[in-house]
């Protein structure tokens, strides 16, 4: 098959993802290890970006289909998102995410807010921009062009402020100072036994920065938006957790007594992060993007509660 010009400056194993839909990453990759997978007769390996006009020679593969394959997100789930969309152009979809949705399907989770969003717009070509932890609520976005895609994710990728403007908002037990706190601390993935993700603070993690600022305090606790230059993994909740004022009801990083009393005074069942704004441009800075999600009601009612 002949690359067109969308996928330009896509790699390799990104493309046999989207082609051989279903298909396991170990057999993607065990095909271009392999090299039955040639372009313009050569062998390649994964990380290749492909060019518009490439010769692209791909094996038959017998893809099995799971069993949920076909299947349509339950109702429930597809009226849920369809509610959730807070904008939507040419280019781009953003949803509100609920807490509890998955950004996407996978262990055990047949359908995420991504294959629920595509059974939504079959007509669209949908595809994840970033992703957001599945107790954390907000501004999930996603791609309708290729184009829009590749250039957000290149300003994901600019660390250090210069590509997307990410704040978040959540409450912190006990009291903050005032103004704004910046944690300036490398953050490194680790796996516990069972292949459980758990993230802390280490000089050999990779650099992570955000910006605290307390908005507001209630019943002893401090509700804050925060700012983040980085976007590491579980980043705010272990940064909160790393200067003392872990983030409310969060089950993996935060305090267990605090939110259990939180759970029972004030009906805190959810970890308290919402992904409230993205702001950023498109056309090389041309197009500018101000995007926002309101927080969610749960979390406004457990605000109130607190006075």
């Amino acid at each position: 098959m002949r690359i067109a010009e969308d996928r330009d400056g896509q790699r390799l194993d990104n493309f046999l993802m989207g082609y051989l839909k279903g298909a396991p990453r170990s057999l993607i990759y065990k095909l271009i290890r392999s090299g039955q997978v040639r372009i313009n007769g050569g062998r390649a390996k994964a990380e290749r970006k492909l060019e518009a006009g490439d010769e692209v020679r791909i094996p038959p593969v017998r893809i099995e289909l799971p069993q949920d394959a076909g299947r349509l997100p339950p109702k429930g789930m597809l009226d849920a998102l369809e509610a959730a969309i807070v904008f939507e152009d040419a280019r781009l979809l953003a949803i509100n995410k609920p807490s509890g949705v998955a950004s996407h399907g996978g262990s055990g989770i047949s359908f995420g807010a991504i294959e629920t969003m595509r059974a939504l717009r079959p007509r669209d070509s949908l595809e994840l921009v970033h992703r957001l932890d599945r107790d954390t609520s907000g501004l999930l976005v996603f791609a309708k062009k290729r184009s829009a895609l590749t250039e957000l994710q290149r300003l994901l990728r600019e660390d250090h402020g210069s590509g997307i403007e990410k704040r978040y908002l959540a409450l912190l037990l006990g009291r903050m100072p005032d103004g704004t706190m910046s944690v300036d601390a490398p953050l490194h993935v680790g796996l516990r036994q069972g292949g459980e993700r758990h993230v802390q603070v280490n000089a050999i993690g990779k650099p992570s920065i955000s910006h605290f600022r307390a908005l507001e305090r209630r019943g002893g606790q401090s509700y804050c938006e925060i700012r983040i230059e980085t976007g590491r993994t579980h980043q705010i909740r272990v940064h909160a957790q790393h200067i003392g004022h872990p983030v409310a009801g969060d089950d993996k990083y935060g305090d267990e007594a605090a939110n259990r009393r939180l759970r029972e005074q004030v009906g805190l069942k959810r970890l308290f992060l919402h992904a409230s704004t993205l702001e950023f441009a498109l056309d090389g800075g041309k197009a500018p993007y101000s995007l926002n999600a309101p927080l969610a009601p749960e979390l406004v009612e457990v605000l109130n509660r607190l006075g």
